[in-house]
This record gives C-alpha cells, structure tokens and sequence, in this order.
C-alpha cells in the first residue's frame, strides 16, 4: 500500500520530451583529420556538419520549445512601438527591475554601447574575470581590464564552492591605487565563464555591491547565467535553500546598477541581448548609441518575434525542475571524467565542463597551446568540438607581447536542451581514448593571427 514515501532515483531525466530532430552526420577519423587540417587546426573554421557532437559553446545554440516557437508566431514586426517589445521588456524587468532596458542582437552589442560611452584611455574596468568579447570591448576603447577573482579561483582543483567570487580586498585596493575618477564601473560576472563556469554567492555579491556603494561606483552584472548561478546560491550558500530562484535572481539585481546580458545563454534564445541601467543620462548616451549601431530603442537589432520568444525563455529558465536537470546533467559529465583520472576544474560549473589541459598535457609549453592541442585531438578521435579556453584566448596582451593564461582549459559546453545522455555517454568515451594518448600529443604554433579576438580566425599549425 501506497503510503506517501519520497522515492529518489539516481537516473537523471530531461524534464521535457522531443518535439523535433536535427540529423547528425558521422564521419571517419581519416576524413576528420582532413578537416580540421584544411581548416587551419582552428575548431571555430570548422563547418557545422563536419561536427558531431558541437560542445563549442552553449551561446545560442540550445533548442526552444513549443511555447517559444508559438510566440514566434506572435510576433509583431513594427519598426516602432511594437507590442511585442513591451511583452520583452516585462518579461525582463520581472526578473531584473532596472529603470532602462535597451534591447541589442547579442550580448556583445550591449558591451560594445556600455563601454563605448563609459570607458576610454586611462580607465579602468575590474571584473571577477572579463570574458573575451568583454575584455576586447574594454581595451578597444583603451581603457584596461583587470580581472581580480579570488585566489581559489585560479586553481582548478580547489574544491570552494564559489569560485567565481570577486578579491573583495583587492577590489578595494584597486580602487584606492587607481582612483574613483578612473573607474567608471565594477563589473562581476555570473556565472564566472573564463574560471570555469564557477559561480558567484549573493555574499560576495553584497560585498562588491557595499564597495561600490562606498565609493560612489557604478556596479553592473554580466548576468548571462544568471538563473545558473542563482541556483547554485540556493543549493550551496548557508541560508538560501528555502528561497526561490527568481527572489534569489531579484536580489542579485537589486544590488546591482545595472548590467550586460547575452539572451543567447540561460534566456533560452538562438540571438538576443540586452544592456539594462537605473541611470537616466547614461541610458540616455546609450539608446543614441544603440540607434547608430543596432536599431531603434524597441528592437535594438532584434525581429519581433525574437523578443517574443526570449520572454517565454525568461520564465522557462527558472524552473526548478529545469536547473536541477541542467545542473546535474553537466555534473554528470564531470563526474565520469574526475572518476577516469582525467583533470577537470572542481567543482563542476553550471553550463560546461572545463578540462585542465595543462594537467594533462605537462609535455606542452603553455605558449605551444596545450588547450588547443586537446581540443583538436577530441575532434580528430570523436568528432566533438570543445573550446580552448587559455594561452590562444587570453595570451595575447594590448601591447602585443604574449604570455601564459592562468590556465589552459577546454571547454566542454552544454547547449541548453540539445543532447542526450548517451550523447553525453558518447562524449565520455571519446575524452577517456584521447586522455589515453595524452603523452604522443604535441603543441601548435600560430602562424596567422587577428589584432584581437585572435581565437575565433587564427591559423595554427602543428609542432
């Protein structure tokens, strides 16, 4: 007799079933390797169909359901006004409160506007740990990007539950060595993309919020994981695991000033972003940007229907059900890597798993790319295609010198909704035969290369 026991199983299922399939094509390991050759050894030249499981990144590439697709069908296409960017703007505020919404085709667009009107030669922007679109963004304008996560937060095997947490210290100590007047915002990321998907805890959050509060500073999120993170705060900081993601979400917003968002990662959208702020003369410079570059203030380079669909994605993203999943699901591969021997950044992160190539790797010089050279072989072996995250993305310093990242790390990203778990089981198989001939591997050299932004169009060859 049924007698109300909770049950728990250990089997992790999607909280959603397939409404639509996509083919993949299988390849051969000869015909790879031909491949990644003609494409200059870089895993962003490949094409699409060359690829069978694309771990490249989780921007834009999950899938949308049913719901968003219906409200593609909604949208309404005038150039001004249009009703379906009122329904994008309350779908935001909802969750992020901000006074001004400015909508833009992607998250870089937003950075681009924010720190065209806020930066300059002479500025300085600190983050836990700029991206790479926003690190390029600030030091276009001259201005210099310091990233001052904490020390845990460089080491891959440190086990701190909020690696992504801000140097509270050396924030402070930035700003009294730098100046207010040659700060024009602190910036935090959630979660922490370059550190290994780590997130950030509302604590740490306060705290940078009570600094800039202290000192008069503009503190703004880039908050493209942000319901991730949010998650992660309930499930490991003291005194949240009653709270909901959405007040947690809340909170974290109204500590803030204002912030960047790419839709294209936890709203659930294919294209879309967003800048937000509470002050009126800056949101004033920026929609005057945003009209030179974007589209007008009711579109900001987006179609109707796009604003649409990421509004149905702001309230798909806070089920419960829906993190647990995700969450446990990325955990899952981690796991089964730790488990094999194979190094990975610990704890696992929201949207990916990070592998520590120059763990694996040790026979290869961080300036002879470890992280590419891993990343190419999973593709070779497998056809997976990862993302070096490391000495190619971040090497390159404004004044043209190089040196080691931090780390040198691969990046297993997890496109929302999209694979399976016998493609992730897939996935396992082809990381456990590569780590096997970790030792043969050998580095790469650039021998073509942009002025920045050099990992998207370099041109490697192999040492």
């Amino acid at each position: 007799m049924y007698r109300g026991y909770k049950m728990t199983f250990r089997t992790i299922i999607e909280p959603f079933k397939i409404h639509s399939v996509a083919p993949l094509r299988m390849t051969t390991q000869p015909e790879r390797e031909e491949h990644i050759k003609q494409a200059g050894y870089n895993l962003f030249s490949l094409r699409s169909d060359d690829v069978l499981i694309d771990l490249l990144t989780d921007s834009g590439t999950g899938a949308m359901s049913r719901n968003q697709w219906a409200a593609i069908q909604h949208g309404d296409e005038s150039y001004a006004g249009s009703p379906s960017w009122e329904i994008f703007k309350d779908a935001v505020q909802n969750l992020f409160p901000f006074k001004h919404i400015i909508p833009t085709h992607q998250g870089r667009a937003a950075e681009k506007i924010l720190f065209t009107a806020i930066c300059g030669a002479g500025k300085v922007i600190a983050n836990n740990t700029h991206f790479d679109t926003t690190r390029a963004n600030i030091e276009y304008t001259g201005a210099e990007a310091i990233d001052l996560v904490i020390p845990e937060g460089r080491d891959p095997a440190s086990r701190h539950p909020f690696k992504g947490n801000m140097d509270l210290a050396a924030l402070e100590a930035l700003i009294n060595e730098r100046g207010v007047e040659n700060i024009p915002a602190v910036m935090i990321t959630i979660t922490n993309n370059s550190g290994g998907g780590q997130p950030v805890s509302l604590e740490n959050i306060r705290g940078v919020s009570a600094i800039c509060k202290k000192y008069n500073l503009p503190f703004f999120l880039d908050a493209c994981r942000f319901a991730e993170n949010a998650w992660f705060i309930r499930e490991r900081e003291a005194g949240q695991g009653d709270r909901t993601v959405v007040d947690i979400i809340r909170e974290v917003a109204s500590l803030a000033d204002g912030m960047t968002m790419s839709a294209k990662k936890d709203p659930l959208g294919n294209i879309g972003g967003w800048l937000a702020m509470n002050d009126d003369d800056l949101a004033v410079t920026c929609r005057n940007l945003l009209i030179l570059t974007e589209g007008f203030p009711t579109y900001g380079g987006l179609a109707g229907r796009d604003l649409e669909a990421l509004a149905v994605g702001l309230t798909e993203v806070v089920s419960h059900d829906y993190l647990k999943y995700r969450i446990e699901s990325t955990a899952y591969l981690g796991k089964a890597l730790v488990t094999a021997g194979i190094p990975v950044v610990q704890p696992i992160g929201g949207h990916a798993v990070y592998i520590d190539a120059r763990a694996l790797l040790p026979h290869i010089h961080p300036l002879q790319y470890p992280g590419q050279s891993l990343a190419v072989e999973l593709y070779k072996v497998g056809g997976v295609r990862g993302c070096e995250i490391g000495t190619v993305m971040f090497g390159r310093k404004p004044d043209g010198s190089e040196e080691p990242a931090t780390m040198d790390l691969v990046r297993l990203a997890i496109p929302r909704r999209t694979y399976t778990q016998s493609h992730i089981d897939y996935v396992i198989e082809v990381c456990l035969a590569v780590a096997q001939t970790a030792p043969q591997l050998h580095g790469y050299r650039i021998t073509k290369e942009a002025a920045a932004l050099r990992h998207f169009t370099s041109v490697f060859s192999p040492i």
